[in-house]
């Protein structure tokens, strides 16, 4: 006589809440299992979040030199951003 046993974990649930327009947007398309798409979404938040970590696990860079880093390259960005807009109006 072969027995076979399973075990199932059990997984926890979680609730969301969505405005009523995008509630209305997805019972709209019920082809598609929402709840796998969220899994999927947080799955991939989770991994880029634990990437940062390993990043910055052995960082020397104190809050304020991230600080620093953060004004310098945004204002590079907004002096790239204006010479393109510049450029596209010349």
């Amino acid at each position: 006589m072969i027995m076979c046993a399973h075990i199932i974990e059990s997984v926890p649930n979680i609730t969301l809440t969505v405005p009523s327009e995008l509630h209305r947007k997805m019972k709209a398309r019920p082809e598609i299992k929402w709840s796998e798409v969220v899994r999927r979404l947080l799955a991939e938040r989770i991994r880029d979040l634990e990437r940062m970590d390993a990043l910055t696990h052995r960082s020397m860079l104190t809050l304020e030199d991230v600080r620093a880093l953060d004004r310098l390259i945004k204002e590079g960005l907004l002096r790239r951003f204006e010479a393109a807009r510049r450029l596209s109006r010349a």
